[in-house]
């Protein structure tokens, strides 16, 4: 079965830095759509990243220029390096797995959670103090 296991997350006070890792079992990296997602109480979630099988990124606005995503196809293993954090990225943070097309892998193109999530993680809270 698939199974992917964020870590990472924790709390950190505002302007410090936080690096959340995404292993993935049963599910070849390198082949799929990968996002992050966060989601506040009582917020619908939302995208944050995503990465697609040739590396290309996209960023949702509140995150661009502060948050890198990246994988390891290697170790099979995706990562949200986020700097600069604010309070307002206080949240859970899930790892996901998509069907989305590489051409359609991107948050400015419409990927959003559910849709093509076919697989994703318990995750990671960050708890970002002012």
């Amino acid at each position: 079965q698939v199974q992917l296991v964020e870590s990472g997350g924790g709390s950190v006070e505002a302007g410090g830095s936080l690096r959340l890792s995404c292993v993935g079992t049963g599910v070849t990296f390198s082949r799929r759509c990968l996002a992050w997602f966060r989601q506040l109480p009582g917020k619908e979630r939302e995208g944050v990243a995503a990465i697609g099988h040739d590396g290309g990124t996209s960023y949702s606005d509140s995150a661009r220029g502060r948050f890198t995503i990246s994988k390891d196809n290697a170790k099979n293993t995706l990562y949200l390096e986020m700097d600069n954090l604010k309070p307002a990225d206080t949240a859970m943070y899930y790892c996901a797995s998509t069907q989305i097309s590489k051409r359609l892998c991107n948050l400015q193109q419409g990927l959003k959670w559910p849709h093509g999530v076919d697989n994703w993680g318990k995750g990671t809270q960050v708890t970002i103090s002012s």
